[in-house]
């Protein structure tokens, strides 16, 4: 019998991209494994199985200039690779091997042939339950089980993993090679950036020849067992059950501090561990994963940025047509003057418009004036505003002064302690917390939002507006989150309060980077007397895009829609929790509305409604911010598919619990550090 070892290799790497190419020790990955390979008294023929296509071009100039026999197939029917491979080669029987495992063993690379030859098995391996290191892995089977697998296997899993028909059918008769001593914890294969760098100090410490065998790195593990530490948190066979989003998710964090660039957007927000995490595509309400898994969003919603759903078809075409003709140039955009005079026509209280891309920025822009306006530096707040200098720096010496503001446990490292006193809070509705932050005599600027989790009492902001005029202080709304979604502009036209300058970002681009500031002219033109400025500030996307996202929201009135399906949601939210005999708790505005369950496992419930939810097709958590793609009938559907999780929460509120019920850890409440 002719016996072939089929290495299963790519440089498309969802976790490490061309991994198998990577120095260990100075030696290529995948030239470690065909020499050791090599050494095997069982194997006639080494075979590398590539996919076919330019990105894995560089693997096979590598492989053929090393004198490496390769095979070129289909990228995602490894099966059908594999069965073309042996084929090609004449294989009786095929022994799999990945590309990324290294340090596989010779002798046990035999004693799994041998097992397979001595029991007439149609398959064989080491893995069935494993009891070797992870990366010594071994598969063994005859060339007309592989045959019968490719022409009869057809779920996606059976397809990409090559051997799962082969051990779950049950058509073919199996065995299992185990080792005395179960050592399947330990972690020798390279999937992520740990895993090479345990493997860089395996091979450093016990090469350069390659031929120890597995308990020589065993008994390293044992002498230096620090070496090991860098991938003990990853778990054996991670990568079978992990989605394209995940994988991508736990590279990010090797290479962007934090893994993304917006907290509200990490996985661990959600759903640790099973998140989707990236976007293919989004359309209306629904979004695409990276593996095509379509999802109705009624969650976070772009995280409150298209109120028109996704991808507007005028908004785009807006868009597309200031592309076509050119989006920068040394002049200026002319759109950006347009909608200069669009905003303040909606607010005629304001004389003047400055633009942004960020929430961030134009609060930090508007404070900027604010104080050369008012000539004095101290800031009273009272709500979130941003990651700027400016607002951390109210948790100077007490990081627990944001908490009610922002999410808790926020660290101002990197603020400079000379910033300590120059921002004073107040707590929402309370007017003696707003006059003793305000008394201090070098407060210049109150910034606020209108509201957040709940209205005004009644007086409230008619004080505040008082009080700034009296001390003649800038009243700064932050509308960055409320503008646009309760009313035509700002949420304080409702409650009749007029600011001195107010902010806009979120809803006004529908999803395209476009954020304002507007304001009375005495107290804009003090811009002038500072610098405020930057390039991309002039691009004219964004500009383009907010003035078609005006014009298409007054012709719908889509602050009442968004706004009367909230009052929805928040209706059928409390008949579910009256069904179920819950207590919740609501917040926020109607178009951002949110609900808490009253319990010490609050968090946990949460964590529950996105995995079940998830389960069923949706991103989902216990807030959604309402656009008006949500008609009746995807709230309808919505609610029908949430109410079996609402009686899972009170089942937990019983007795019953609801760690049992998750497939993760709890998802996170607050900042935390990412490792």
């Amino acid at each position: 019998m002719k016996v072939v070892a089929v290495v299963q290799a790519r440089m498309g790497s969802s976790r490490l991209p061309g991994k198998v190419l990577r120095e260990i020790s100075g030696q290529p990955l995948i030239s470690v494994l065909m020499k050791r390979m090599a050494q095997s008294l069982r194997l006639h023929e080494l075979v590398v199985a590539i996919p076919e296509g330019p990105a894995d071009d560089v693997l096979a100039r590598f492989l053929d200039a090393n004198g490496y026999k390769v095979f070129r197939g289909s990228e995602g029917d490894v099966l059908k690779r594999y069965f073309d491979a042996a084929k090609e080669h004449q294989a009786d029987v095929v022994v799999r091997v990945t590309g990324d495992c290294p340090f596989i063993d010779p002798a046990v690379l035999d004693t799994v042939i041998d097992t397979f030859v001595s029991c007439a098995a149609d398959y064989a391996s080491n893995i069935a339950p494993p009891t070797f290191p992870d990366g010594l892995d071994v598969e063994v089977f005859g060339f007309s089980a592989l045959q019968r697998a490719h022409l009869e296997a057809t779920e996606l899993a059976h397809r990409e993993h090559v051997t799962p028909y082969l051990r779950e059918s049950g058509l073919f008769k199996t065995i299992n090679v185990s080792n005395e001593y179960d050592h399947s914890s330990e972690r020798w294969t390279v999937d992520e950036v740990g895993d090479l760098q345990v493997a860089d100090a395996v091979l450093a410490h016990l090469g350069p020849d390659i031929d120890f065998t597995w308990q020589d790195i065993l008994q390293l593990k044992i002498d230096r067992p620090e070496l090991f530490q860098l991938n003990s948190g990853i778990a054996r066979n991670e990568g079978l059950t992990m989605r394209s989003g995940q994988k991508l998710w736990k590279r990010a964090k090797d290479v962007i501090p934090g893994g993304n660039m917006l907290l509200s957007k990490r996985a661990e927000m959600f759903l640790p561990g099973q998140w989707p995490a990236y976007f293919s595509k989004a359309k209306g309400h629904t979004v695409w994963d990276l593996d095509g898994n379509m999802y109705i969003d009624t969650f976070l919603f772009g995280v409150g940025t298209n109120t028109l759903g996704y991808g507007h078809p005028e908004v785009d075409a807006a868009v597309l047509a200031v592309i076509a003709d050119g989006n920068m140039s040394t002049l200026n955009a002319p759109e950006e003057v347009y909608l200069a005079e669009r905003l303040i026509h909606i607010h005629p209280w304001a004389d003047m418009a400055r633009f942004c891309r960020s929430g961030g920025e134009a609060n930090a822009v508007a404070i900027r004036i604010a104080r050369a306006a008012s000539g004095r530096d101290k800031v009273a707040f009272c709500g979130y505003h941003g990651w700027h200098d400016w607002y951390l720096a109210a948790n100077l010496g007490n990081d627990r002064v944001l908490a009610g503001h922002l999410l808790p446990g926020l660290e101002p490292r990197g603020v400079p302690q000379e910033l300590r006193g120059s921002i004073c809070p107040f707590s929402y509705n309370s007017i003696a917390e707003f006059d003793e932050a305000v008394s201090d005599p070098e407060v210049g600027v109150i910034f606020m939002e209108v509201s957040r989790n709940s209205g005004p009492q009644e007086g409230f902001l008619e004080h505040v507006r008082d009080v700034a005029s009296q001390k003649n202080l800038v009243l700064i709304f932050d509308e960055c989150t409320s503008g646009f979604r309760q009313s035509f502009g700002g949420l304080h036209k409702i409650y009749g309060v007029e600011p001195d300058m107010a902010t806009f970002g979120k809803t006004i681009g529908n999803g395209y980077a476009i954020t304002a500031v507007i304001g009375r002219r005495a107290i804009m033109e003090a811009a002038q007397s500072t610098f405020i400025s930057s390039t991309f500030w002039t691009e004219r996307i964004g500009s383009a895009a907010a003035l078609k996202t005006l014009e298409v929201m007054e012709r719908e009135r889509s602050w009442e829609v968004i706004t009367a399906t909230g009052l929805d949601i928040r209706r059928r939210w409390q008949q579910l929790a009256d069904d179920y005999r819950l207590v919740i708790d609501h917040w926020g505005l109607p178009s951002l509305c949110g609900f808490t369950v009253r319990s010490d496992n609050a968090l946990a419930y949460k964590t529950l409604i996105t995995q079940e939810m998830l389960a069923k097709g949706y991103l989902a958590g216990n807030s959604i911010y309402s656009s008006i793609v949500h008609t009746p009938d995807v709230i309808e559907t919505f609610f029908e598919k949430l109410a079996p999780v609402f009686r899972l929460i009170k089942e937990c509120e019983d007795g019953r619990n609801v760690v049992d019920l998750l497939n993760g850890p709890v998802a996170h409440g607050g900042f935390k550090r990412l490792n």
